[in-house]
């Protein structure tokens, strides 16, 4: 298998693949922040009824404030993320063969052997790579031509990559 093809320097580029990576790592926190939320909103629920409830009223009201704001945090990240990124825009290419991926940003270039990949997550717009429990890098599927992205996809499948 040998698979190229290049990145243009796009300034909205850079800020997909930190939504795309930053993505995995936040995810937890819209979680977290529903459930505290959730919790809130029954608690002052139960408040509302209880002899008690001006005194425990703050602390669900705080739950409910948590959660919001934790619920929040990703696409604020997300949103940083892009606009940070938007100055990083240069042309790259992508070389991925059998044995690695090697992917090459201006002048800089590195690379990713196969074997090291420990799993890889398909997104709708990038295959997202992990050596180890780690994201590490992307597959820009859209920029591949649609043979190519079959192929990959087939290659990344037989090794139980997907």
């Amino acid at each position: 298998m040998q698979i190229r093809f290049d990145v243009p320097a796009d300034p909205a580029y850079p800020g997909r693949v930190a939504a795309a990576l930053s993505s995995v790592r936040l995810r937890r926190y819209g979680y977290i922040g529903a459930v505290l939320a959730v919790v809130g909103v029954i608690g002052l629920a139960v408040a509302q009824g209880s002899a008690r409830g001006d005194r425990i009223v703050p602390l669900f009201t705080a739950l409910v404030v948590a959660g919001v704001l934790s619920m929040l945090y990703a696409p604020f990240v997300r949103w940083r993320a892009r606009r940070r990124s938007s100055g990083y825009a240069v042309a790259g290419a992508y070389d991925i063969t059998d044995d690695n991926i090697m992917m090459r940003s201006g002048s800089e270039s590195g690379g990713i052997a196969w074997d090291g990949v420990a799993q890889v997550r398909s997104t709708p717009d990038f295959w997202i790579v992990y050596v180890g429990r780690m994201p590490a890098t992307v597959i820009p599927r859209r920029l591949m031509s649609a043979e190519d992205a079959e192929t990959l996809r087939a290659f990344m499948a037989q090794r139980g990559l997907l």
